[in-house]
């Protein structure tokens, strides 16, 4: 549960390629984040990258369709 409400933080700290492309999350403002909200450490580095995976697919997904 508290991956989930951290990755619900997370919205603010993407990262776009210069051609518009989401390309994933800042990790080291993900990390900060998880510590200051008491997120173990270990929940976030065995679960984030994988959440991160699909959000970018689905995030890039959805910009392919809208610009089409």
């Amino acid at each position: 549960m508290q991956v989930w409400d951290l990755v619900g933080r997370l919205g603010g700290q993407l990262r776009v390629a210069p051609s518009g492309g989401i390309v994933g999350w800042d990790m080291g403002s993900a990390q900060a984040l998880a510590r200051a909200l008491g997120v173990p450490g270990v929940a976030v580095a065995e679960l984030l990258p994988a959440i991160e995976a699909v959000m970018v697919a689905k995030l890039n997904e959805r910009l392919e369709q809208d610009h089409g």
